[in-house]
């Protein structure tokens, strides 16, 4: 707990430090009078308190870049955050101003040192310091050509070594050896140095200090040791098996855990795998892996048991919607509840359409190959939804394909993962945009009238109770507002289709949780979850951008 504290209040004092050097360079209002004493008693030139200033202003923004790597207990984010304050407390000297700032950058400084056991986390298996460091060198190469090219064609009177001196000097806002004839000239000369060097520190300091992200994929082993642990408790269990993530298993191998990571989060799908008695080893081997690199642990999806066993390691719980199961023992089109489907697979059936259920093992690969193609065509994004309910790639043996067909094209298709040795979970879910409705509608029904399953997972219905509840007569103004939210946001996100789609079938509702360590970790984890299912999150266009760089 002690650790804990002081861990905050470092963070807490290195953004302030951050936010006083700012201030002492960009608000001149807020400058004290006797640093200008202190510089006059040193005889310190103006060019020097001009880079002093730069320092200062590039220093405070990397401190507060730096206050979130030292509230995950980065040791890289210490070692940066004692350099830093230590830079700054000197740049101070060179100001005119800011005795405050520079007091309080010499206190971060010596507590930052008497704290130095506290902060032990390991960088991220995959770094960026060699991209940190190509990026610096590009962008101070980029500055001091661009300014010898403009002192080149400019009219001054100066050597080849005075102007490449004049552009180096230009990066941290110090003057060369030239002089300019007119002042427009020695302005656009600084500001283009200035803004070369600011930007090659900040932007290596980004790849230094980002979260790495490194690329998972599970192995054939791992495969096949996850493939041992699936059972038919848990729907979800399947979509482990997802290539992009990572897994630890539990000391005695008979439970493990796959997560992926994004954003600095650690993110599990479901419950873990294998024998409910062994969960808790997994979980214990997987959050000493996210103490180690400083992740935020999280896992979504999980069931009641799975929510129940998370909460014992610390982890708060959060009920975020309902999953769609429905028992075809007892499924029937008959009956009035029924009208809707009944209609829509009648409809459908007399305009043509007829559907075929198979074993994806039992399809020709030509075949599987032409329906893969389809699949991504109908997709209408540009990257693949799903995660905690989403296998992300077709045709896997033991998987059932529906597809529907009209004229001798397929129209719709349906991938189902298998559900231990009674049960299906609904994968993927695709149409031809110009197909008559009712072809979902068609093929789930002809599966769950026909398939020798027990129960078929269908689509998760995010947050279903608090629609339900808005809807309610004499519902509160608290509950009509949260749904009306819902429905708002649902013109860009399926949640009251998904609903109103799943509710279609009377399936049973199974309530699914997020487990999170803390309230001020939910933005975090919201943005990975998001990410991970392909909802939104991080700009994919910037995060394209900065992977190429």
């Amino acid at each position: 707990m002690a650790g804990a504290t002081s861990v905050a209040v470092i963070t807490w004092v290195t953004r302030l430090a951050g936010l006083l050097a700012l201030v002492s360079v960009l608000v001149p209002a807020g400058r004290r009078t006797l640093r200008g004493h202190v510089a006059e008693w040193l005889e310190l030139p103006h060019e020097a308190t001009v880079g002093a200033a730069t320092v200062a202003l590039v220093t405070g923004v990397l401190l507060m870049l730096l206050a979130t790597g030292l509230k995950r207990r980065k040791r890289r984010a210490w070692q940066l955050a004692v350099a830093t304050a230590a830079l700054l407390t000197v740049s101070h000297l060179g100001l005119r101003h800011a005795l405050g700032a520079g007091l309080v950058s010499l206190a971060l400084l010596i507590a930052l040192t008497a704290t130095r056991r506290h902060f032990i986390a390991l960088p991220d298996p995959v770094t960026g310091r060699w991209r940190a460091v190509r990026v610096f060198l590009q962008l101070t190469v980029a500055g001091v050509a661009i300014n010898f090219a403009l002192l080149s064609v400019a009219p001054v009177d100066a050597g080849v070594g005075d102007r490449l001196a004049q552009s180096t000097l230009a990066l941290i806002g110090v003057s060369g050896p030239v002089v300019f004839p007119a002042l427009w000239l020695e302005d656009l000369s600084a500001a283009v140095g200035l803004l070369f060097g600011i930007g090659a520190v900040l932007l290596a300091a980004y790849f230094l200090l980002r979260s790495a992200e490194p690329a998972p994929e599970l192995t054939d082993d791992e495969v096949e040791r996850l493939r041992g642990l699936l059972e038919e408790r848990d729907s979800l269990g399947y979509f482990a098996l997802r290539r992009d993530k990572f897994v630890v298993f539990s000391k005695s191998g008979k439970a493990a855990v796959t997560y992926r990571v994004i954003a600095g989060v650690a993110l599990c799908s479901a419950d873990p795998l294998g024998d409910p008695e062994a969960w808790p080893g997994a979980i214990e081997e997987y959050l000493d892996v996210c103490r180690r690199y400083a992740w935020t642990p999280a896992a979504m999806g999980c069931s009641e048991l799975g929510a129940t066993v998370w909460a014992r390691f610390g982890l708060e719980v959060l009920e975020i919607g309902d999953e769609a199961v429905v028992d075809t023992e007892t499924f029937t089109l008959e009956g009035r509840v029924m009208r809707g489907v009944r209609q829509a697979v009648s409809r459908t059936k007399r305009a043509g359409y007829t559907a075929r259920i198979r074993k994806a093992e039992d399809l020709p690969l030509a075949e599987l190959d032409e329906l893969r193609t389809l699949a991504a065509t109908w997709r209408g994004t540009d990257t693949e939804r799903g995660f905690s309910m989403a296998l992300g790639r077709m045709g896997d043996p033991g998987s059932i394909l529906v597809t529907t067909e009209h004229d001798g094209r397929v129209r719709g298709i349906l991938q189902f993962v298998p559900w231990g040795e009674k049960g299906l979970s609904l994968d993927v879910m695709r149409r031809d945009r110009t197909a008559d409705n009712g072809v979902n509608e068609l093929m789930i029904s002809e599966l769950l009238l026909t398939t020798p399953a027990q129960h078929v997972s269908l689509n998760f219905a995010a947050f279903r109770a608090v629609l339900e509840q808005g809807q309610r007569i004499g519902a509160g103004p608290v509950a009509r507002l949260s749904a009306r939210t819902l429905r708002f946001f649902s013109r860009w996100i399926q949640i009251e289709t998904l609903y109103r789609f799943n509710a279609k079938f009377q399936p049973r509702w199974v309530p699914r949780y997020l487990a999170y360590p803390a309230a001020r970790d939910l933005p975090r984890v919201g943005v990975a979850v998001f990410e991970a299912e392909g909802l939104g999150g991080r700009p994919y266009r910037l995060l394209r951008a900065l992977q190429r760089v």
